[in-house]
Protein backbone atom coordinates (compact mmCIF):
# COMPACT_ATOMS: atom_id res chain seq x y z
CA UNK A 1 0.00 0.00 0.00
CA UNK A 2 0.87 3.44 -1.06
CA UNK A 3 0.77 6.02 1.90
CA UNK A 4 0.00 9.31 -0.38
CA UNK A 5 -0.78 11.20 2.79
CA UNK A 6 3.20 11.84 3.66
CA UNK A 7 3.34 13.74 0.46
CA UNK A 8 0.04 16.04 0.14
CA UNK A 9 2.29 19.20 1.50
CA UNK A 10 4.51 18.25 -1.31
CA UNK A 11 2.42 18.29 -4.15
CA UNK A 12 -0.76 20.61 -2.75
CA UNK A 13 -2.27 23.09 -4.49
CA UNK A 14 -4.04 26.41 -2.86
CA UNK A 15 -6.79 27.67 -4.43
CA UNK A 16 -6.87 31.19 -4.30
CA UNK A 17 -9.83 32.43 -6.66
CA UNK A 18 -12.70 30.32 -8.25
CA UNK A 19 -14.45 32.23 -10.59
CA UNK A 20 -18.06 30.34 -12.00
CA UNK A 21 -18.18 30.32 -15.50
CA UNK A 22 -21.47 28.20 -16.10
CA UNK A 23 -24.04 26.10 -13.80
CA UNK A 24 -26.29 23.71 -15.83
CA UNK A 25 -28.58 21.24 -15.31
CA UNK A 26 -25.95 18.65 -15.07
CA UNK A 27 -22.62 20.63 -14.63
CA UNK A 28 -21.00 23.60 -13.13
CA UNK A 29 -18.12 25.06 -14.63
CA UNK A 30 -15.34 27.27 -12.81
CA UNK A 31 -11.80 28.71 -13.66
CA UNK A 32 -9.43 28.30 -10.39
CA UNK A 33 -6.01 30.11 -9.85
CA UNK A 34 -4.08 28.29 -8.21
CA UNK A 35 -0.86 28.33 -5.83
CA UNK A 36 1.13 25.29 -6.68
CA UNK A 37 3.91 24.42 -3.48
CA UNK A 38 6.67 26.17 -5.86
CA UNK A 39 4.96 29.43 -5.30
CA UNK A 40 4.20 29.89 -8.92
CA UNK A 41 0.42 30.09 -10.09
CA UNK A 42 -1.33 28.48 -12.51
CA UNK A 43 -4.96 28.41 -14.29
CA UNK A 44 -7.05 24.97 -13.59
CA UNK A 45 -10.77 24.50 -15.62
CA UNK A 46 -13.25 22.40 -13.29
CA UNK A 47 -16.45 20.75 -14.07
CA UNK A 48 -18.09 19.95 -10.93
CA UNK A 49 -20.23 16.87 -11.72
CA UNK A 50 -22.60 14.90 -9.36
CA UNK A 51 -21.32 11.40 -8.61
CA UNK A 52 -22.82 8.43 -10.46
CA UNK A 53 -22.99 4.50 -10.74
CA UNK A 54 -22.35 2.15 -13.74
CA UNK A 55 -23.44 -1.19 -13.77
CA UNK A 56 -22.13 -4.70 -15.14
CA UNK A 57 -25.47 -6.21 -15.28
CA UNK A 58 -25.18 -9.85 -16.53
CA UNK A 59 -28.03 -12.57 -17.25
CA UNK A 60 -28.46 -15.66 -16.72
CA UNK A 61 -26.91 -16.88 -20.00
CA UNK A 62 -23.94 -14.53 -18.67
CA UNK A 63 -24.06 -11.83 -21.17
CA UNK A 64 -23.65 -8.52 -20.76
CA UNK A 65 -26.35 -5.71 -20.88
CA UNK A 66 -24.83 -2.71 -23.22
CA UNK A 67 -27.00 0.05 -24.29
CA UNK A 68 -26.65 2.47 -27.58
CA UNK A 69 -27.23 5.57 -27.14
CA UNK A 70 -26.38 8.82 -29.20
CA UNK A 71 -23.55 11.26 -27.22
CA UNK A 72 -23.76 14.59 -28.27
CA UNK A 73 -20.19 15.35 -27.03
CA UNK A 74 -18.61 12.94 -29.08
CA UNK A 75 -21.24 13.14 -32.00
CA UNK A 76 -21.04 9.52 -32.52
CA UNK A 77 -23.58 6.53 -31.08
CA UNK A 78 -21.91 4.46 -28.20
CA UNK A 79 -22.24 1.32 -26.42
CA UNK A 80 -22.33 1.55 -23.03
CA UNK A 81 -23.08 -0.52 -19.81
CA UNK A 82 -26.23 1.20 -17.81
CA UNK A 83 -25.39 3.95 -15.80
CA UNK A 84 -26.87 7.01 -14.35
CA UNK A 85 -26.30 9.94 -11.99
CA UNK A 86 -26.98 10.19 -7.95
CA UNK A 87 -29.58 12.21 -7.50
CA UNK A 88 -32.35 13.40 -5.09
CA UNK A 89 -34.22 10.63 -5.45
CA UNK A 90 -31.16 8.38 -3.90
CA UNK A 91 -30.62 8.06 -0.08
CA UNK A 92 -27.80 5.72 -0.95
CA UNK A 93 -25.92 4.76 -4.10
CA UNK A 94 -27.45 1.60 -4.38
CA UNK A 95 -30.92 3.28 -4.53
CA UNK A 96 -29.07 4.48 -8.12
CA UNK A 97 -28.10 1.21 -9.20
CA UNK A 98 -31.67 0.19 -8.56
CA UNK A 99 -33.54 2.59 -9.68
CA UNK A 100 -30.90 2.78 -13.13
CA UNK A 101 -31.36 -0.80 -14.00
CA UNK A 102 -34.96 -0.05 -13.85
CA UNK A 103 -35.53 2.87 -15.93
CA UNK A 104 -32.85 1.96 -18.52
CA UNK A 105 -33.41 -2.30 -18.46
CA UNK A 106 -36.65 -2.82 -17.09
CA UNK A 107 -35.08 -5.11 -14.69
CA UNK A 108 -34.25 -5.74 -11.31
CA UNK A 109 -30.84 -7.53 -9.67
CA UNK A 110 -31.09 -9.83 -6.74
CA UNK A 111 -27.70 -9.65 -6.45
CA UNK A 112 -25.59 -6.70 -6.29
CA UNK A 113 -22.05 -5.97 -5.19
CA UNK A 114 -19.56 -3.62 -5.56
CA UNK A 115 -16.87 -3.92 -7.92
CA UNK A 116 -14.75 -0.64 -7.66
CA UNK A 117 -14.82 3.48 -7.33
CA UNK A 118 -12.81 5.57 -10.13
CA UNK A 119 -12.85 8.92 -11.01
CA UNK A 120 -14.04 9.20 -14.91
CA UNK A 121 -11.83 11.73 -15.98
CA UNK A 122 -10.10 13.29 -13.21
CA UNK A 123 -7.94 15.56 -14.96
CA UNK A 124 -10.54 18.27 -14.93
CA UNK A 125 -13.81 16.50 -13.28
CA UNK A 126 -14.90 15.25 -10.22
CA UNK A 127 -17.11 12.91 -10.73
CA UNK A 128 -16.37 9.66 -8.69
CA UNK A 129 -18.36 6.86 -10.41
CA UNK A 130 -19.06 3.57 -8.57
CA UNK A 131 -19.08 0.11 -10.61
CA UNK A 132 -21.38 -2.80 -9.72
CA UNK A 133 -21.92 -6.10 -10.37
CA UNK A 134 -25.57 -6.96 -10.82
CA UNK A 135 -27.01 -10.48 -11.63
CA UNK A 136 -29.55 -12.66 -11.12
CA UNK A 137 -31.73 -10.37 -12.61
CA UNK A 138 -35.59 -10.26 -13.04
CA UNK A 139 -38.24 -7.95 -14.85
CA UNK A 140 -39.61 -5.50 -12.84
CA UNK A 141 -42.79 -5.07 -11.44
CA UNK A 142 -43.26 -1.56 -11.49
CA UNK A 143 -41.58 0.27 -14.06
CA UNK A 144 -40.23 3.75 -12.94
CA UNK A 145 -40.67 6.25 -16.05
CA UNK A 146 -37.35 6.75 -18.30
CA UNK A 147 -35.67 9.91 -18.90
CA UNK A 148 -37.55 11.90 -21.89
CA UNK A 149 -34.42 13.10 -23.32
CA UNK A 150 -32.47 9.84 -23.64
CA UNK A 151 -33.24 7.02 -26.80
CA UNK A 152 -31.61 3.53 -25.17
CA UNK A 153 -31.74 0.34 -27.01
CA UNK A 154 -30.43 -2.60 -25.05
CA UNK A 155 -28.22 -4.97 -26.45
CA UNK A 156 -27.60 -8.17 -25.09
CA UNK A 157 -23.57 -9.81 -25.80
CA UNK A 158 -21.78 -12.80 -25.05
CA UNK A 159 -18.02 -12.42 -23.54
CA UNK A 160 -16.68 -13.67 -26.88
CA UNK A 161 -18.89 -10.74 -28.55
CA UNK A 162 -17.60 -8.08 -25.79
CA UNK A 163 -13.95 -9.31 -26.28
CA UNK A 164 -14.22 -8.29 -29.96
CA UNK A 165 -15.61 -5.77 -29.28
CA UNK A 166 -13.35 -4.52 -26.74
CA UNK A 167 -10.65 -5.47 -29.03
CA UNK A 168 -11.74 -3.75 -32.03
CA UNK A 169 -12.30 -0.24 -30.07
CA UNK A 170 -16.12 -0.22 -30.32
CA UNK A 171 -15.77 0.04 -26.12
CA UNK A 172 -15.11 3.79 -26.64
CA UNK A 173 -16.33 4.48 -23.08
CA UNK A 174 -14.36 4.45 -19.93
CA UNK A 175 -16.82 3.07 -17.37
CA UNK A 176 -17.78 -0.15 -20.06
CA UNK A 177 -14.10 -0.67 -20.38
CA UNK A 178 -14.05 -0.78 -16.62
CA UNK A 179 -16.83 -3.40 -16.65
CA UNK A 180 -15.67 -5.26 -19.78
CA UNK A 181 -11.70 -5.35 -17.81
CA UNK A 182 -13.61 -6.68 -14.50
CA UNK A 183 -15.94 -9.57 -16.68
CA UNK A 184 -12.77 -10.70 -17.79
CA UNK A 185 -11.39 -11.10 -14.67
CA UNK A 186 -14.13 -13.73 -13.68
CA UNK A 187 -13.37 -16.03 -16.89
Amino acid sequence: MIDLSADTNKFKETVLNEEEKYNGHIIRTTEQTVALPDGRQAKRDIVYHADAIAILALTADNKMILEKQWRAPVQKLTLEVPAGKIDTRDKKTLDAVNRELNEETRLQAHHVEKITGFYSSIGFSNEYMTLYLATDLSSVTHELPQDDDEKIDLVYVSYEEATVLFENGQLEDAKTNMAYLYWRTLQ
